[in-house]
């Protein structure tokens, strides 16, 4: 199998195995991981699309936010230019044309590519935590309130799933507090409050169905080759909780999903990390610890995971020790935090005595970087001055037509381009709360209409039984008569005034 080509070493060293020079990537190592560093305009990007076509001929599917809008050029043949010629005849690439790469378009907010999304149920309380910004108590809450929801048998689809149990908790929090755990009512209001802010932001559109399917990720082409999935990512980015807690659960989907499958010829999917510094700005420790278990087991599931980011040391020392493949392009150290970093990049290759890795970091051109990969055995070969091969793409963005010419030629755009709005939590508790008002509703008033209307039945009869009818005296003729029978003393009188007073509502005089 073809190794990826990155470009020409300048100053060779002996263990290259390449007589032209050439420093390549080994498909088979290919999921021991990477890292692309280096400050901004030095070429980052354009390693991540050599990368990721590498990656792609070799039927590796590939996943990559673009957070500025040039990675969508992978799917768009290029332009040959002067400048491009040169670069391909100093590197002695053969068989070198322009052509473009399959590629499905991802956004969370559905406007430039097909909606991704998730339920509240799959993301999980310590993720949602982390995008929510939530303290530690209020942390705790929302673990209550996934339990509550397992044990009763509710679903939590969407942001408004979790709205309604909130409120279910919120009612019945003394026996929630007693069963589960103390939940008060501020941690109950600082969590709405972060979900309304969440929703001001456009998140809820990423809470809800069709939820991605992993399968839809590892797409290949009929002609073998790996489809290249591009996150749109420039308004994502603005909002690093969001971006960065949906990368670590789409990362750790894969790991509890995949099946193992030891070290295989190449890997069954590549996944990059852009802008790595926010995968962990901020993360409690008990994140971090599952991140780095994540990736150093999801090797051996066939995925290989490569960070991008400015400076090496924005990735934890425990991970950084776990990435195999390096590309490191241009440091400039103004500042001691520049100084420092160059000083951790330079610790991290493995030596070239034909090289002076701190001084040439500093040093190094737009295209240029110090590579150094795995080769036989999974040995790192030394450091590399390598002048990184362009791909054969557009470097650049690409316009709303060709986007949405790609967009209507996806194999996925029927299956999560509509929104799906099935019966959860939210419409559970509803129909509840309805049946239980019904049951607890006072009857509703009478109308005299409907008196009288009784009044022909059984009503009418104890009226004509008590005052008689034309034909037949009633109850109270008949004791009249009796009454008036008496001598008229005055107890008949009063029992014919009592008799009638409460007949007729009158009261004794």
């Amino acid at each position: 199998m073809d190794p990826i080509l990155l470009g020409k070493a300048v100053t060779t060293a002996q263990s290259l195995p390449d007589t032209q020079g050439h420093v390549f990537l080994q498909p088979k190592f290919g999921n021991r991981h990477g890292l692309v560093a280096g400050a901004t305009g030095t070429g980052k990007t354009v390693t991540l699309m050599t990368l990721a076509e590498g990656f792609s001929r070799l039927g590796v599917p590939v996943f990559l936010a673009d957070v500025k809008g040039d990675v969508a050029g992978l799917a768009v043949a290029g332009a040959a230019n002067e400048k491009l010629q040169s670069r391909v005849a100093e590197i002695g690439l053969s068989n070198y044309t322009n052509e473009a790469n399959p590629v499905v378009f991802w956004d969370l907010f559905g406007k430039l590519g097909h909606p991704v999304r998730t339920t509240v149920s799959e993301m999980g309380p310590t993720l949602l935590s982390r995008v929510l910004e939530l303290n530690d108590t209020q942390s705790g809450v929302l673990d209550i309130v996934f339990k509550l929801a397992d044990d009763r048998g509710l679903l939590l689809l969407d942001l408004e799933d979790l709205r309604a149990l909130l409120g279910l908790v919120a009612e019945e929090r003394k026996d929630i507090s007693t069963s589960y755990g103390l939940v008060s009512a501020q941690s109950i209001g600082a969590i709405q409050r972060s979900l309304l802010r969440l929703e001001q932001e456009g998140g809820e559109l990423f809470f809800g169905e069709p939820a991605l399917e992993l399968s839809d990720l590892m797409r290949t082409t009929p002609d073998g080759r790996g489809v290249v999935n591009i996150l749109a990512s420039e308004q994502l980015v603005l909002k690093p909780r969001l971006y960065s807690s949906f990368l670590l659960w789409l990362l750790s989907e894969l790991f509890e999903t995949l099946p193992e499958v030891g070290d295989l010829d190449k890997p069954k999917l590549v996944f990059v990390f852009d802008e790595a510094h926010l995968l962990f700005d901020d993360a409690p420790p008990a994140l971090q610890q599952r991140v780095e278990q994540v990736v150093r087991l999801i090797r051996s599931k066939g995925v290989g995971v490569y960070f991008c980011s400015q400076f090496p040391d924005d990735v934890p020392d425990d991970i950084l020790g776990q990435l195999g493949n390096r590309v490191q392009h241009a440091l400039r150290a103004f500042t001691p935090r520049d100084q420092k970093a160059v000083k951790t990049a330079a610790e991290t290759f493995v030596p070239n005595p034909a090289l002076d890795v701190a001084k040439t970091i500093s040093q190094l051109g737009t295209g240029e970087a110090l590579v150094s990969t795995l080769q036989d055995k999974g040995v790192p070969m030394p450091v590399e001055k390598t002048l990184i091969a362009p791909p054969r793409c557009r470097m650049g963005a690409i316009t709303e037509a060709e986007r949405q010419q790609v967009r209507n030629t996806s194999p996925v755009g029927h299956k999560y381009d509509e929104r799906v709005d099935r019966e959860s939590a939210s419409e559970m508790l509803a129909a509840r709360a309805e049946t239980a008002t019904q049951k607890t509703k006072a009857p509703p008033a009478r109308s005299r209409e409907q008196d009288e209307a009784e009044d022909s039945g059984f009503g009418q009869a104890v009226k004509d039984a008590v005052f008689g009818t034309k034909r037949r005296q009633g109850m109270v003729e008949t004791m009249a008569k009796q009454t008036a029978r008496t001598v008229g003393s005055r107890i008949g009188q009063q029992i014919v005034r009592g008799l009638l007073g409460s007949i007729f509502g009158g009261s004794k005089r």
